[in-house]
């Protein structure tokens, strides 16, 4: 199987719904405006500056630093703490390390990273001298800037978050464990393997320029994946049943004689390509699923290019998202168990919302799942640095040249959030010990990126992140606002609890915005290992509630205190869940000829 495909351009013009001819016509709440002289003018000079500063705002961090600064200048009692702070650290550096207390992880092997485990002193060698008084000064350094940062008077908390990160990244660039000299780990594999682990770091960092370079230069990417879909993942049979050119609509073979009577529809992010939902047979959520009795469709997201530069939110919405749940209740006459991940969670809240809207819920949804998805913006984490009027505008300049953002530039942005591990700790392994990390199946995945249109991502940061339309009932579709206390079908939402993309506590805030019956689970892991949590997979847990209507509301904090912690995959309470909302069996359905062989077309695109 070829790993690229290539197709008609996909544009809006190429995407007229499944059941009549002719061009989708712009939505009425969005129209297509004009570009004065001026305005492209304007864009030009943010794209130029933009594409110079890799899309981040140079006046953002300047007014989020002067504020900082501004304000610590008038605060001579913060300025004070701070002094003292430094002298201390400086003049009684043992003061410090507090041996064998409870407080030992502050400078042990196990030292703190904000309120963290550092795994990067965790090595004995890290206790002898002086690779201590390298590590004792780093962190102390950095404890410094992490206490500077905050808790300054006046300062605006999106500038005090900005400025914090800001001084994160460049201590961890600075960190003794990113330089061979400072490094007694790296030092002692030097002098065992006579330097072979430097010459092996040096070939790995060319082959990094090298990829570097192909994509800066335009040149077609080398294929990184280790894992091929329809190979070696994204191999559950089953066949494309339906198709538009915005996405192909997968159904897959009954693994039972009897599947329940309710189908289940599994939107995932476009930012994705849906099989990290279908690994290998013993971590895909679908295999589990069709395995467990149910009618499985998958969504599979095509991959625009330049020439989808206007395709927008609402044409995912209809044309994906509403598309395939005509589809696949058409197919099976029922009702259908719907499950988002990601921004395909948001995508279905929005539909679901409108299908309240319209009286239409209770036909066409049977139940509600949404995994790791945000609905209120108003907390994103630390994605949320990313999200303001001057970031916002260089994003969109830099996007409106290119028509699309690339899946290498989002990748970039959300290794920042996680640097320590996702960039230094990968770099110091594989270029000073020289050692690359063993490639998996998720692993894989991540390297297979995908691309967002201009104007639908312009539109998912404006409306969703920076105004929060949807929490605040402002979000219109089909020209009409739409609210999520319309929603009336039994939920389950799951929030992973180190997620950088999708914070659980922001997920968790549907608790807010609706009053229906809401199961709501907090797993073990991130975005992706923790949605990917097969059972059998060693030290997974997970937290499970359901708020009946009219229920007062609970606080997040009280919901992990009062929540015991279950042992094993969150998979397993789910299927149990969707049984109990289930109306029954019917005797297995099974895929019709349909277009071609899951995994279809579309996820081959690269």
């Amino acid at each position: 199987m070829t790993a690229s495909v290539v197709h008609a351009p996909f544009t809006r013009e190429s995407m007229p719904p499944p059941d009549r001819g002719g061009p989708v016509s712009r939505s009425a709440e969005c129209p297509a405006g004009t570009t004065s002289p001026a305005d492209q003018w304007n864009r030009a000079a943010h794209a130029t500056v933009a594409a110079m500063t890799f899309g981040l705002s140079p006046v953002s961090l300047a007014l989020a630093v002067l504020d900082w600064g501004a304000h610590l200048a008038v605060s001579p009692g913060k300025c004070f703490e701070l002094a003292t702070q430094a002298c201390t650290a400086a003049v009684a550096p043992a003061a410090n390390r507090r041996e064998g207390g409870a407080d030992d992880a502050d400078m042990s092997g196990l030292a703190v990273h904000a309120g963290e485990a550092d795994p990067r002193f965790a090595a004995p060698a890290w206790a002898g001298w002086p690779f201590s008084v390298y590590r004792d000064s780093f962190l102390s350094i950095q404890r410094w800037w992490r206490d500077a940062t905050r808790g300054v008077p006046g300062v605006e908390r999106h500038h005090e978050e900005l400025v914090g990160f800001v001084a994160r990244q460049w201590l961890d660039a600075c960190s003794p464990g990113n330089f061979l000299a400072t490094n007694p780990v790296a030092l002692d594999a030097t002098m065992r393997s006579g330097g072979a682990n430097l010459a092996a770091g040096f070939r790995n960092w060319l082959d990094d320029a090298s990829a570097l370079l192909d994509r800066t230069s335009g040149t077609r990417a080398r294929d990184t994946r280790t894992y091929l879909p329809g190979r070696d993942v994204a191999v559950t049979p089953g066949r494309v049943v339906w198709r538009n050119a915005l996405c192909e609509l997968l159904q897959y073979d009954p693994a039972t004689p009897r599947v329940a009577r309710e189908p289940i529809l599994i939107v995932p992010s476009w930012i994705m390509k849906y099989y990290i939902l279908d690994l290998q047979p013993h971590n895909s959520l679908i295999r589990f699923l069709v395995d467990a009795g149910y009618t499985v469709f998958a969504v599979s997201w095509r991959n625009p290019g330049a020439e989808a530069r206007d395709v927008g939110l609402d044409d995912y919405l209809r044309d994906g998202c509403m598309a395939t749940l005509d589809a696949a209740r058409s197919i099976c006459g029922e009702a259908v168990h719907a499950v988002g991940y990601c921004l395909g969670g948001t995508l279905l809240a929005i539909g679901a919302a409108a299908l309240a809207r319209d009286g239409r819920q209770h036909d066409t949804l049977r139940s509600v799942t949404l995994l790791a998805a945000q609905t209120d913006f108003s907390e994103p984490g630390e994605l949320g640095l990313f999200i303001d009027a001057s970031e916002l505008s260089a994003l969109d300049a830099l996007m409106w040249r290119q028509g699309y953002l690339d899946g290498a530039q989002m990748s970039a942005a959300f290794e920042l959030l996680n640097a320590r591990d996702l960039i230094w700790s990968r770099m110091m392994s594989e270029y000073l010990l020289g050692t690359r990390t063993k490639p998996n199946d998720l692993m894989s995945w991540n390297a297979d990126t995908t691309r967002m249109p201009y104007r639908m991502h312009s539109e998912y940061l404006t409306r969703l992140f920076l105004d929060n339309d949807l929490a605040a009932g402002r979000y219109c579709v089909d020209g009409r606002p739409v609210a999520l206390s319309d929603l009336d079908v039994p939920t389950f939402v799951v929030g992973t609890e180190r997620d950088h993309v999708s914070p659980w506590r922001s997920v968790y805030k549907l608790h807010l915005l609706t009053h229906h019956a809401l199961t709501f689970v907090l797993t073990s892991g991130g975005h992706n290992a923790g949605i990917v949590s097969e059972p059998g997979h060693a030290r997974r847990h997970y937290r499970c509630a359901t708020r009946e209507p009219g229920a007062a509301y609970r606080s997040r904090h009280d919901f992990v205190r009062d929540t015991p912690a279950v042992d094993g995959s969150w998979w397993t309470c789910w299927r149990d869940w969707l049984h109990a909302r289930s109306s029954g069996d019917v005797s297995a359905r099974t895929p019709a000829a349909g277009l071609a062989a899951a995994p279809g077309t579309y996820v081959l695109e690269t």
